[in-house]
């Protein structure tokens, strides 16, 4: 029983170090991909990574995409929601600068 639970917590973590390297990978080339300075953290890189992954996945399975088009449909949802939140980002700026 115990060695069970072992073989479990070790596949778990090759899970989780699987998704963190991933996400790590798509939100960087996200990032890379969208001009201007971007002053963001490595735990939202991987944060947009993983989001966009998710969001391309969809897309991907809705046009029936091969593995290659799902990573760059994977690329594609983490830098737009990257382009969004700068936006948003941006016009909260500004907002408070004419305050």
């Amino acid at each position: 029983m115990e060695n069970t639970a072992g073989v479990l917590g070790v596949g778990l973590g090759i899970l989780v170090l699987y998704f963190v390297l991933s996400g790590l990978i798509v939100g960087a080339l996200a990032r890379w991909l969208l001009p201007g300075p971007d002053p963001m953290s490595w735990p939202a890189t991987i944060g947009y990574g993983l989001a966009g992954s998710f969001l391309g996945g969809i897309v991907g399975r809705l046009i029936n995409a091969p593995a290659l088009v799902g990573l760059v449909l994977s690329v594609a949802g983490a830098a737009l929601l990257i382009w969004f939140f700068r936006r948003r980002n941006a016009a909260k700026t500004l907002e408070n600068e004419h305050k």
